[in-house]
């Protein structure tokens, strides 16, 4: 069988799907449709759906009622093969989408809201792409539209207007309003094929699809998410190696404005916390300085080695310019024991000095081997404690990589042993890709760039020489107060140190306004 096409960043340009109607489709696929109280607009949505070119017996809906009042029941016109599921546990969009796949049988799972009204080829165009890739997620084309006039047409007709190719015609006095904030991420980034590792960040109110096996090999949508769950989503396909797919011919109606729309501010401020917290790639959600959080921009992998060097390397990571990382210590973390010995002749002495350095710090993790697999967007793997980064290191080689959409940056020490720094998204995706017998770096470089810097020029430097400051607090007479108040307005005037620039300054130091959030 012949490897897949190799997508390079996200530019899915390279790819070539055919044309709507003139071609055989083969894939089986499941339209997961989350309702909460959508009686009025649901037979419109299943009626559409019912009225699709694609293949019927290729095609099931499951409707998951997320504790509707009353219980949603199915209406007459709907697609043969359609079922309602109600959600016994938690409840919330994100927890009903992902029960919906749990119970799904198809091939290619189609996220599909019960206020959206599909055009004819909808499911078509989207389909199209799990043919040629397993990795595409693609997204749809939506125009927001007043559904009071769909009101006074039957589902029956609904379904034999979309049936005919006349579903664009269904509101032709209304005004149609489309999603700018996506749009205009689309324009600037050419559908996205330009945006590479930012392409993630517009998987947001899509009617999206995503293959089955590359939702499950992700963390696939958190339960616990009320708001934001389709952009936490679409940083868990990425960490799993898709390519973001913009189609414009998988076409809808989204049946009333977005609670995004209608209250972009209040949203934004909701989601802020659990974005900044989840998805690591929305760095403008993350402070600069200072913080850390729950899944970490950057996790290193250290080798336990010689217990001053181990702590050495260690603390000149936590003393770097990004604080936002996990420092993962691999060593035999079960030796350290209570039993009665002379400490200092206790056998596992380096082990247990490393323990006793890092189990109070929330940044280390003391684990007895490396899992495989990471919720970090970058990660360092050291292959020893004899080289340690200086400050801005770290902060360099991310910087290098952001801007290339590179995947992997190998630094290589005087000793012949190299470290890795590798995006986790890259990774995921050569190994989608990866044939038995084929070069995993120079796929690497194909799928997404792959440079080799020796230690110096990417900021490591032996690990006796990196100098990482600690306090000095001599014993001497206390000093006169007034004396150290003098001390005191010295450290803090203003000419002791110039003012930082202020970030939401522009380059004449005119105030401009800041927005966090997204929309």
């Amino acid at each position: 069988m012949p490897r897949q096409p190799v997508v390079r960043h996200n530019d899915w340009s390279m790819l070539t799907p055919p044309a709507l109607g003139e071609w055989e489709p083969t894939r089986t696929v499941t339209m997961v449709v989350p309702a909460y109280n959508y009686h009025r607009t649901l037979p419109y949505v299943l009626a559409a759906l019912a009225a699709q070119s694609y293949p019927a017996h290729l095609m099931e809906v499951v409707v998951v009622d997320d504790q509707s009042t009353p219980p949603l029941e199915l209406p007459e016109v709907r697609p043969d093969n359609t079922r309602i599921l109600r959600v016994e546990s938690g409840w919330g969009r994100a927890n009903a989408c992902h029960q919906g796949a749990l119970a799904s049988d198809g091939e290619v799972l189609h996220w599909y809201d019960a206020d959206m009204l599909a055009h004819r080829e909808e499911v078509e165009a989207q389909l199209r792409w799990h043919h040629l890739v397993d990795y595409a997620v693609p997204g749809g084309d939506k125009r927001f539209v007043d559904p009071a006039s769909l009101f006074s047409r039957s589902p029956t007709e609904v379904r034999d207007l979309v049936a005919g190719g006349g579903a664009a015609d269904l509101f032709p006095d209304e005004e149609h309003e489309r999603h700018t904030w996506v749009e205009g991420f689309w324009k600037r980034t050419g559908d996205l094929t330009k945006a590479g590792p930012r392409a993630q960040r517009v998987h947001i109110g899509m009617t999206g699809s995503v293959s089955r096996d590359l939702y499950f090999a992700s963390r696939g949508f958190d339960p616990m998410l009320r708001l934001g769950e389709d952009m936490a989503l679409g940083h868990e396909l990425a960490q799993a190696g898709a390519v973001f797919v913009v189609d414009r011919e998988a076409r809808s109606w989204h049946l009333g404005r977005s609670q995004v729309l209608r209250r972009a501010e209040q949203v934004n401020r909701y989601n802020d916390p659990y974005l900044a917290n989840l998805v690591p790639a929305m760095r403008p959600k993350r402070n600069r300085h200072g913080r850390a959080y729950e899944v970490p921009y950057l996790e290193v992998v250290v080798p336990l080695g010689p217990a001053d060097d181990t702590v050495h390397v260690v603390d000149a990571l936590l003393d770097s310019s990004v604080p936002d990382l996990r420092v993962v210590v691999v060593g035999p973390w079960g030796d350290v024991h209570e039993d009665r010995i002379q400490p200092v002749e206790d056998p596992v002495l380096e082990t247990r000095i490393v323990h006793r350095s890092y189990r109070g710090e929330p940044r280390v993790r003391l684990e007895s081997s490396a899992d495989p697999a990471t919720d970090a967007e970058f990660r360092l793997t050291l292959p020893g404690v004899a080289y340690a980064p200086s400050y801005d290191a770290m902060g360099a080689l991310l910087d290098d990589l952001e801007r290339t959409h590179h995947g992997v940056r190998v630094i290589a020490f005087p000793d012949g042993t190299a470290a890795r720094l590798e995006r986790v998204a890259a990774l995921a995706r050569v190994s989608r890709l990866l044939d038995e017998g084929d070069d995993p770096d120079a796929l690497m470089d194909q799928a997404f760039g792959l440079e080799e810097y020796a230690a110096a020029r990417a900021g490591f430097l032996p690990v006796a020489e990196r100098v990482v400051e600690r306090f000095e607090l001599r014993a001497k007479p206390a000093m006169d107060p007034a004396e150290s108040t003098a001390l005191l307005d010295a450290a803090l005037s203003p000419a002791a140190e110039p003012p930082a620039p202020d970030p939401r300054a522009d380059a004449k130091g005119r105030l401009t306004r800041r927005v966090r959030g997204l929309f």
